[in-house]
């Protein structure tokens, strides 16, 4: 079904949510512009580490009206799934809540090149956690103002 006129989801489960499953949320609300993920379970097939160089087992996911994305009560597994743009597209100026123990983890402490390309199109962030604004992490955020 195509439901056009939903803009905020809010996703909890105790199963894990698989690339599969986002790309029927993607399609079935194509109008997007809150989803919030709430997730402890790890996925079952960890896309970055079975993902290859020529993209050929990943259908990109495409959130084009996303502006705001939750990710703080989630396994590490759901950060890669949205950050790492060889698995999902995102808009410019969006802003994402998230945990930094989660962050830091997923990025290899804010080295891993396939998360630039996603991290690069955040306007703002918001942060939980203790963290220290290093120029590590500035740079991998090059938008975000206040880091």
């Amino acid at each position: 079904g195509l439901f056009k006129y939903v803009h905020e989801i809010s996703l909890f489960d105790e199963h894990h949510f698989e690339h599969e499953f986002f790309i029927r949320i993607a399609q079935s609300f194509p109008f997007l512009k809150v989803l919030s993920i709430n997730n402890w379970t790890s996925q079952k097939h960890k896309s970055s580490r079975t993902l290859n160089n020529d993209n050929k087992h990943f259908t990109i996911i495409k959130y084009p009206h996303l502006i705001k994305l939750y990710l703080y009560c989630v396994n590490v597994n759901y950060v890669e799934q949205f950050l790492d743009h060889r698995k999902t597209a995102i808009s410019n100026n969006m802003s994402l809540f998230i945990e930094y123990r989660h962050l830091r983890k997923a990025t290899y402490n804010f080295t891993r090149d396939d998360m630039r390309v996603n991290c690069s199109k955040l306007s703002e962030i918001h942060i939980m956690g203790p963290y220290k604004i290093s120029e590590r992490l500035k740079g991998y955020f090059p938008y975000v103002k206040g880091l």
